[in-house]
């Protein structure tokens, strides 16, 4: 007969296994057992490791760390409206003038001569500028740190440091691409800093007679660069009628060759505007937080020139409807818009049409403010 002592340890083994169940949910309740006392209302430690509020909620790693969600920002692409409102083109951008760039005619204006900020518009007084100062278009310039620095806080850039590029891809990038890198590799090109730059453009829209045109500094980023409607027209005249310049801002697209690198392909920041029953004779676009989305371009419909400024839009695409119910509204009403200008306003420089004042002709105006609309997401496009 077995003795106690050889089956104690049998019984202990085989009797083990029932008590180790209710040894580990012991041991879970008390991982999750509410703290008293000192603890109480401090987070607890659960089996996955994690923590848990008192009341049993999860809390992410950012708010443990006192950081709250960064909330994403709600991007409209185009207000969707109907395209007359009150026998007007119903035109949504805050500041608007469209002109018969042939008579002086204004079809419709909407505080034209009010300030604003024009964003990257201000890279058409850049470039003047840099032309002026007998810029090598064969040149080689290479993108260095300061440019990026100038840049910085703006759309991203494709040039990037230590790669270069020929000044007239510079040009081009500038213009069609609206990069800032350009603008500031540009004025280097012909010796200037981006104060001596700037200096420089508030110089060239002086003597082209544009009062309320100035500008901070030369890319556009700045809020503090502003024109109105009437003068970003004058300012677009001018690139268009220079002999290097006016074919940049006509052009859908370009390819620039930085030297060993692959090629960047550049298409027209504009060229949303086109539409078949129009041609676009140049356009600069523009975009910051205050000036929100700018738009200035001139067109021929049925071999008659158009001028249009279009000044804080909201949405992307929402200035380029306006060029459209605006190209729509002359087609209807060109008959009546036949009759020529009788009064012409202030002489300008040599080599632009004449703009009249607002009151100098009897023509369509819309005093009122912007109709509500509802703001329509769109996909990317």
């Amino acid at each position: 007969m077995p003795s106690l002592r050889n089956i104690l340890p049998v019984l202990a083994a085989c009797c083990l296994p029932l008590f180790a169940p209710a040894a580990t949910l012991g041991a879970q309740a008390a991982a999750v057992k509410p703290a008293s006392g000192k603890n109480k209302g401090k987070p607890v430690a659960t089996k996955n490791g994690k923590k848990n509020k008192p009341n049993g909620k999860k809390t992410s790693a950012k708010r443990i760390q006192g950081k709250k969600p960064v909330a994403k920002k709600k991007v409209f692409l185009e207000k969707h409206v109907v395209a007359v409102k009150g026998s007007l083109p119903n035109v949504q951008s805050l500041g608007a003038l469209v002109v018969d760039m042939d008579s002086g005619q204004e079809i419709f204006t909407r505080k034209p001569d009010q300030p604003r900020a024009i964003a990257s518009i201000s890279k058409l007084a850049a470039t003047l500028v840099v032309m002026d100062h007998n810029l090598d278009l064969d040149g080689l310039t290479t993108i260095k740190k300061i440019d990026a620095e100038v840049a910085r806080g703006g759309a991203p850039s494709r040039l990037l440091e230590g790669m270069t590029l020929s000044n007239r891809d510079l040009l081009h990038a500038a213009l069609l691409g609206s990069d800032n890198r350009a603008v500031s590799a540009l004025g280097r090109a012909v010796g200037l800093s981006t104060t001596q730059l700037c200096n420089a453009m508030n110089k060239k829209v002086a003597s082209l007679e544009l009062r309320a045109t100035r500008f901070r500094e030369p890319t556009g980023l700045s809020p503090e660069n502003v024109s109105t409607p009437r003068e970003i027209l004058q300012l677009l005249r001018a690139d268009m009628s220079h002999p290097v310049l006016g074919p940049i801002v006509r052009k859908p697209e370009y390819e620039a060759h930085p030297v060993g690198r692959p090629a960047i392909k550049y298409v027209s920041t504009h060229r949303p505007a086109a539409r078949p029953s129009l041609q676009i004779l140049g356009g600069k676009t523009g975009y910051n937080d205050t000036a929100r989305y700018c738009l200035v371009i001139a067109i021929r419909i049925e071999g008659h020139n158009y001028g249009m400024a279009l000044l804080g839009t909201e949405g992307k695409l929402t200035r380029f409807g306006d060029v459209a119910r605006v190209v729509d509204w002359i087609v209807t009403h060109k008959a009546k818009l036949a009759a020529p200008a009788v009064v012409q306003g202030p002489p300008l420089p040599d080599g632009f049409s004449a703009i009249p004042d607002a009151g100098a002709l009897p023509m369509l105006q819309d005093h009122g403010a912007v109709p509500p609309a509802m703001l329509q997401p769109q996909p990317d496009q």
